[in-house]
This record gives structure tokens, C-alpha cells and sequence, in this order.
């Protein structure tokens, strides 16, 4: 199987003004010898074959496309969840990890590195290590560390070394500040695994081919499903792989609406949140060009601000570059839903549908109510279900004052 999909961002690794490489020179070479090593096997059906192979044999793809009945009922449309909570590992992550990993034992590097915040893609990574039998370091912050404690020991038990980021905010953007200076250093025999559609070009590109496997399942499966396309398909945005990924099958298709949830923590007028698109301005972050959190005020004004989400996965300042353009150009739409909002809506799918999602996820769950009150009563949503709620269960017990 062919992984390439139209649209490819080209040479300069622009998804319109938005990508790029803003790096350090010393990143240049590695950063080509990737791009050239990318471009040869997304194209390659050996290749395609090998990860499709992993990907149905190992992570048990196809995941489900699930009509929520109750939960449909509840909210006034048809509902259909894409379960990549299903999926082994727990989540959409696994997908991308399986395919760079791939191709680092293609490029002949010996030792896998990645960043994590909610601990999914660090989980994947350590997986697709023990997988291959290869090294694998994951650098995640301070604060994750605690809050994911669960997914750290996860990690630890599939022979990972998990390095907790002490610098910065401690959370997610502080850990793939750590997982880039490790690059630097040793980019001869490391394969730097970026679990987002952000970073420098071509991970953005990379990240969204690979993940672009759950919008050609959602595709078909909805007109299996249903014998016509979605009204809309809605997906939770912190960096943007798992909703990057579902639109991409969609995305060529004008009549379905595109929706983006991402964070708004404790509101966006406090400060204290992650709606980079709803909030943010241009700027650059991590070596690429896009939307990101900034200070408005005092002494640091225009540096990258802290990010907050309830959702370790959505706690980060900035978004992958094509959202970006996606949002310039009106084909996504990008709506936050609070902390509190995401809470009230992982228990709703809970006790509707017996699933326990991700506190990522359940800020898309959280925008059902909207979107069926526009598509109306005869209308389908697909929501991109990316991830399980296992990783979440002590935050979610302490904000409701549960003692475990």
C-alpha cells in the first residue's frame, strides 16, 4: 500500500505561509537526510505494506467506527465514534509510532527518542522500542510525570528510560525542547520520534500521513455505515495528529464540516488555557511557523506562554502547522470547551455509552451538543475518539473529590 496522500507540502515544507525549519544549522542535515529517506518510502509499497501489516497484525486495525445510540439520543444527531481508543497501546499514537519507527530501522539508526505529556505517545514509543528491540529514552515534563504517573510506569515495564523535564513550565513543550537538544547531540544514531503534526518540516507532513489511515477508515466506514458521507466530523487539537489525521479523509469533501475542540481551561479571559488557534498569534515554536501562545503584558511580552488544559495531550502553547492553515482558510473550524466542560462530557459518554475516554477526547465530546443543534436531527457526526480515559482516572477522581 502507497501511505501518500495530494497533499504534500513540497520542498520548503509550507502548508501555505505556516512550517518550515526553523532550526539550528546543526539540525539541517539531519532534517534532509529525513525528508529524502521519507520521501522515498511513503512512496515505496514495500514499505506501505510493512507498516499496513503492523498496523492490522499488531495494532488491530481497522478501529471501529461505534453508533452511540444514547448518546446520539441524548444529543439529537447520529454519532459515531471512531475508536482509536481501541487500538493497542490505548490511543491514535501507536499509528505514527509504527511508521517512523519503520523507517528509522530503514535510515539505520539504532536508538528511538520521543517527547510525551499525556504519556500516549511515550507508551507508543517505548512499545515500537521493545518492538524492534531498540534503545528508546522518552523526555516528559516534571509535571506530567506526576499527573501520568500511571503511563510513566507503563513505559519503565516496556524497558524505556523516562527523563522528567525539570526546566520551564515541566510539561509538554519543556519536554520537546530536551528531546531536540538530545538530537542535536546525537543525530548520527538517534531516530527523534515527534509524536505531534508539529515540530520542523517534514514531521508535520510525516506525522499526518501516518495518521491519515483513521480518516480513510472513517471515510468508508461512514458510508458503510450510513450510505453517504458525515455532516461533520469533530476531533480534540493540542499539537493536532489525531484531528489532522480524520480530516485528512475528509478534508477534499466541502460538504462535511471540519471542527477542531481545543482547550480552554479555566476560560480563555483567565489566561489560563490552550486555545492556541482561538488565542494565539503567529509566531515560531519549535522550528516551525504557526499559531502560538504568547504573553500579552509586562516584561515578557511575545515570548511563548504557559500553556493549561486539564488534559496533559492539549497542554501545549502551540499547533501543528497545517491546523494553521486550516483555520486561515475556513476549511476547520476551532471551538474551545473548558476543563469543567470536558469533565461533564467524559462522564456523559461514560454513563450513555460505557466508555471512558481520554480527558483529550472528551473536549470533542463536549462540542456534540453544539454541532447537533446544526446539523439537526437527520445529521452524522464522527467523532475521533483518540484515546482511553485509563492514563486519566486519579485527575479525574481528585476534581471530583474522590479518594482512591
Amino acid at each position: 500500500m502507497i501511505l501518500a496522500t495530494p497533499h504534500d507540502p513540497g520542498p520548503r515544507g509550507r502548508f501555505g505561509p505556516y512550517g518550515g525549519q526553523y532550526v539550528a544549522e546543526t539540525l539541517m542535515p539531519a532534517l534532509g537526510e529525513l525528508e529524502a529517506a521519507w520521501r522515498v518510502a511513503r512512496v515505496d509499497e514495500a514499505f506501505g505494506d510493512e507498516v499496513m501489516a503492523l498496523l492490522t497484525d499488531y495494532v488491530g486495525r481497522p478501529s471501529r467506527l461505534y453508533r452511540a445510540q444514547r448518546l446520539g439520543a441524548e444529543v439529537g444527531a447520529t454519532v459515531l465514534l471512531k475508536r482509536e481508543d481501541l487500538n493497542h497501546t490505548g490511543a491514535h499514537k501507536i499509528n505514527n509510532c509504527i511508521g517512523q519507527a519503520l523507517l528509522a530501522r530503514r535510515m539505520g539508526k539504532r536508538r528511538l527518542i520521543a517527547e510525551t505529556g499525556a504519556g500516549q505517545h511515550g507508551v507508543a514509543t517505548a512499545t515500537v522500542a521493545a518492538l524492534f528491540g531498540m534503545p528508546c529514552d522518552v523526555y516528559m515534563g516534571a509535571e506530567d510525570v506526576a499527573r501520568q504517573s500511571l503511563n510513566v510506569f507503563r513505559m519503565k515495564l516496556l524497558g524505556a528510560r523516562v527523563i522528567a523535564v525539570q526546566s520551564g513550565t515541566r510539561t509538554l513543550k519543556d519536554a520537546m525542547n530536551e528531546a531536540m537538544r538530545d538530537w542535536v547531540t546525537n543525530v548520527d544514531e538517534t531516530f527523534y520520534i515527534i509524536g505531534s503534526v508539529a515540530g520542523p518540516h517534514p514531521y508535520p507532513w510525516m506525522v499526518r500521513e501516518l495518521q491519515a489511515v483513521i480518516g480513510r477508515e472513517a471515510r468508508e466506514q461512514t458510508l458503510a455505515a450510513i450510505g453517504r458521507l458525515p455532516d461533520a466530523v469533530v476531533a480534540c487539537v493540542g499539537g493536532g495528529s489525531n484531528a489532522a489525521g480524520i480530516f485528512a479523509g475528509f478534508v477534499d469533501d466541502p460538504t462535511v464540516k471540519l471542527v477542531g475542540v481545543e482547550a480552554a481551561g479555566v476560560g480563555i479571559a483567565s489566561g489560563r488555557h490552550a486555545a492556541t488557534l482561538g488565542a494565539g498569534r503567529v509566531g515560531v515554536l519549535h522550528g516551525s511557523k504557526s499559531y502560538v501562545l504568547t504573553h500579552t503584558d509586562g516584561d515578557r511580552v511575545g515570548q511563548i506562554a504557559e500553556a493549561h488544559s486539564i488534559s496533559a495531550g492539549l497542554d501545549y502553547p502551540g499547533v501543528g502547522p497545517e491546523h494553521a492553515a486550516w483555520h486561515d482558510e475556513r476549511r476547520v473550524r476551532y471551538v474551545a470547551r473548558t476543563d469543567d466542560e470536558a469533565l461533564t462530557a467524559l462522564q456523559r459518554l461514560a454513563r450513555t455509552e460505557g466508555i471512558l475516554c481520554a480527558l483529550e477526547t472528551a473536549h470533542a465530546i463536549a462540542a456534540l451538543d453544539e454541532l447537533a443543534t446544526e446539523v439537526g436531527r437527520d445529521g452524522a457526526i464522527v467523532v475521533s475518539l483518540s484515546g482511553r480515559g485509563d492514563k486519566d482516572m486519579m485527575t479525574v477522581a481528585a476534581r471530583l473529590g474522590v479518594a482512591l
